[in-house]
C-alpha cells in the first residue's frame, strides 16, 4: 500500500505554476435550476412518459432530485430525451436513475447516481460530475442542442398521483 495525495481538476488547476484557470463549470459557476411537474393517472402503462426539466447539453448536471406521490405499484426510469423539436426520441431511457419505486411518497430524492450505483458503469457516473451533459453522455463533440429529463414507466401506475423533478446544473 502506498500514501497517495491525489487532486481533482479544480486544485490541479489551482496549484499549477502558473495558476491556470478552471472552467466555471467547475469551480465559481452560478448553480441553476430547472423544475417541472406531471400528473400520473391511475392506468398509465409501462412506457408512459412525464417530461419535467430542459437542460443544454453543455451545462454539467450537479443534481436531479424527484418528488412524487405514492403511486401504487409504479416505478420508473429517470433519463435523457431529445426534445419533441429534435424528434423526441430516446438518448438513454435510464442516465439517471433505472427502475425507481414509485409506490412510496419520494421527497427530494437524490437520483443523480442511483444507475451508476444499481450497474457500475452504466448511466450518470461519479466520473462524470466534472463534465458537461455531452461529454457524460459519451458524445465525441457538444451538439449544442437541448434535451429533456424524462421520467419513463416500467411499471403501471395503479393509481393516480404527481411526480415533480428539479434538476441543479451549473
Amino acid at each position: 500500500m502506498a500514501v497517495v495525495n491525489t487532486k481533482a481538476t479544480a486544485i490541479t488547476n489551482a496549484d499549477a505554476k502558473p495558476p491556470v484557470k478552471s472552467s466555471k463549470d467547475i469551480m465559481n459557476g452560478m448553480l441553476k435550476e430547472c423544475v417541472g411537474t406531471a400528473e400520473v393517472a391511475n392506468g398509465d402503462s409501462i412506457g408512459s412518459t412525464y417530461r419535467l426539466c430542459r437542460v443544454r447539453s453543455s451545462e454539467r448536471i450537479s443534481q436531479v432530485l424527484l418528488s412524487c406521490d405514492a403511486i401504487t405499484t409504479c416505478a420508473g426510469d429517470v433519463g435523457i430525451y431529445q426534445t419533441n423539436d429534435n424528434g423526441g426520441a430516446v438518448v438513454d431511457a435510464d442516465f439517471f436513475a433505472s427502475a425507481l419505486s414509485l409506490a412510496a411518497a419520494l421527497v427530494n430524492s437524490d437520483v443523480t447516481h442511483e444507475a451508476d450505483a444499481a450497474d457500475a458503469g452504466a448511466g450518470f457516473g461519479l466520473a462524470d460530475v466534472e463534465k458537461p451533459l455531452w461529454q457524460a453522455l459519451g458524445l465525441a463533440a457538444d451538439p449544442v442542442r437541448d434535451y429533456d429529463i424524462v421520467v419513463t414507466l416500467t411499471a403501471a401506475a395503479a393509481s393516480a398521483g404527481t411526480i415533480a423533478g428539479k434538476v441543479k446544473y451549473v
